[in-house]
């Protein structure tokens, strides 16, 4: 006897492997059936986002947020249509699914509110293009505050990484509610203080000359627009000045750019004989035990 024959044969005996739940027969044959709608509707799942990222990375006209903005709705229409024709196939009667969806639909409610939230907020997220994969913001309100780069915006949470190579995985929701810098959201341009003092006597025209071509030395500051020296203010012990610089490759750090800049004032100063300050004071003394005091 051929497979074809055997077919319905064994067919009908693994639905005789069951029971009946009212009008309901539950056998082995609908658990396989329902096995292999699900796998089958996981694989076209992701075969059909592959192919949709795929697409929409090649539309070079979009850019990264717009790109992932498309891939995200496309592939959530992806996921309801082949679960929709899951459950046609495996013939559920979506009206008998009516009884429980009040309860399931609250229940769903409040145990994915915050899922919920976040998806909708990535979306918001990527439509107005308020941050975009690369860009640089500020993850924390430490002093000076942690930075990292965007590196990936997903369906629940945004990942960050920093300098030092530490994720942040931030939820949707809390960028959608909390104040956020983004240093590249209009250009990449930051701009960089760099403090320094001198000491008095020193000539402020050379150390302001000193201060610029230490800047303009730095590989990563920019020429347009041109570093400036700011005197700021006159210390206990020292003329203070900031150096002002712009950059355009924030996910480099700060750190890095001011301590190049700081080493190379550092040897400037040192070849032309200009004093960087420390705290001096003197001390006068009135009385000591043993000394008889001064006739006034």
């Amino acid at each position: 006897m051929s497979l074809k024959a055997q077919l319905p044969e064994l067919l009908g005996w693994l639905d005789s492997i069951g029971f009946d739940i009212g009008a309901y027969h539950i056998s082995l044959l609908g658990g396989l059936k329902i096995v292999f709608v699900a796998a089958s509707v996981l694989v076209a799942g992701w075969f059909l986002n592959q192919l949709s990222k795929r697409f929409f990375r090649r539309l070079h006209r979009l850019d990264r947020a717009q790109q992932l903005l498309g891939e995200k709705l496309v592939g959530i229409a992806i996921w309801i249509s082949l679960v929709l024709i899951g459950i046609d196939v495996l013939g559920i009667s979506l009206t008998a699914l009516t009884v429980f969806s009040g309860a399931f639909g609250l229940a769903i409610g409040f145990g994915l509110q915050k899922t919920f939230g976040n998806l909708i907020s990535g979306i918001i997220l990527l439509m107005d293009r308020s941050i975009k994969p690369g860009d640089v913001i500020a993850v924390g309100n430490t002093t000076p505050p942690t930075f990292g780069q965007v590196n990936r915006i997903g369906i629940r949470a945004v990942s960050v990484v920093t300098r030092d190579q530490i994720e942040f995985i931030i939820p949707n929701e809390l960028l959608m509610t909390n104040h956020v810098e983004n240093w590249s959201y209009t250009n990449r341009d930051v701009r960089v203080r760099v403090a320094i003092g001198v000491a008095y006597g020193t000539d402020i025209d050379l150390a302001e000359q000193l201060m610029l071509r230490a800047a303009r030395e730095s590989a990563r500051v920019k020429t347009d627009p041109e570093p400036k020296v700011w005197l700021t203010g006159f210390g206990d012990s020292s003329i203070d000045f900031e150096v002002l610089l712009w950059i355009d490759d924030p996910e480099a750090g700060l750190g890095s750019v001011r301590s190049d800049v700081l080493k190379t004032i550092w040897r400037l100063f040192r070849e032309h004989g200009i004093e960087i300050p420390f705290p001096q004071r003197d001390l006068h003394i009135k009385d000591w035990p043993g000394i008889p005091p001064r006739d006034s």
